[in-house]
């Protein structure tokens, strides 16, 4: 219940589409109440040049890349856990080639880190987020691509039963049963490591945070977008997250509102 609703009010809540939602109201109120109608399409239009232009996207997503540091690569590595999120099941399905978006780095990742620890398990985890399922699971494009990326498909465990990231947790660890003691890298994109780890705390799964796919530098950048779009797309990014780290914690799937660095000693 809890995948379907989260799904469903997230597409109203988007702010890109919130925003043209509110606007487009306006004028259409605005032959019978058009100081309301003028009101809101007022606030709509603006809402969607400061958030497109503007840096806000660029300060949230700062704020959720730089909880976790960058991997240092000290110790052993028992296992590599990977996300899904990347790949784009219907257009693989459709042209027969494996295809990804823009976090294609956690896929790359999983290569390097193969040949980084040859001794190591690998394990993707991701089966299918969309609310009216789909013809190929996310784990099917990865397994297509594992030959390009120089991997043995015979090296991969594969889960490919869950819809979000609490259910990556809980599945990964019923499949891998983690013991005391060992170190699990955890690969997902930077600003969605947070709510990613407190998911994995919450399940009972300790793991080391391994955060790629960078959308901002080091440094914070107040710079203007310069388009619409991508500003847009960075403010509808950022906000999910910080959304979804908030209801995560409410309905109890992470152990914290804004997971932290821990030392590898505490659970």
């Amino acid at each position: 219940m809890f995948f379907y609703a989260s799904k469903i009010a997230w597409m109203v809540a988007v702010p890109s589409t919130f925003l043209t939602l509110l606007a487009l109201v306006g004028l259409m109120l605005m032959p019978w109440f058009r100081r309301l109608g003028l009101t809101l399409a007022a606030l709509g239009a603006i809402g969607i040049a400061v958030a497109g232009l503007g840096p806000l996207g660029r300060v949230l997503m700062h704020e959720l890349e730089q909880r976790f540091p960058q991997y240092e690569g000290k110790g052993p590595v028992t296992g590599v856990i990977v996300l899904g999120g990347a790949e784009l099941t219907e257009i693989t399905a459709s042209r027969g080639q494996p295809s990804f978006n823009e976090s294609a780095e956690r896929e790359f990742a999983l290569a390097d880190l193969s040949r980084r620890y040859p001794q190591a398990r690998l394990v993707f985890v991701g089966g299918s987020g969309q609310i009216l399922g789909s013809t190929m699971q996310e784990a099917a494009v990865v397994r297509r691509a594992l030959g390009q990326l120089g991997v043995d498909p015979a090296r991969v465990t594969f889960e490919t039963r869950s819809r979000n990231t609490a259910e990556n947790a809980r599945n990964a660890r019923e499949l891998l049963e983690p013991q005391p003691g060992e170190r699990w890298l955890l690969v997902t994109s930077a600003f969605h490591m947070p709510r990613a780890v407190g998911c994995f705390r919450a399940a009972g799964f300790p793991v080391i945070a391994y955060p790629v796919d960078f959308r901002t530098t080091d440094r914070l950048s107040l710079g203007l977008f310069s388009s619409v779009s991508e500003g847009l797309d960075f403010v509808d990014r950022s906000v999910r997250e910080w959304v979804g780290l908030a209801v995560y914690y409410w309905t109890g799937r992470t152990d914290a509102w804004f997971p932290a660095p821990r030392p590898e000693s505490q659970p």
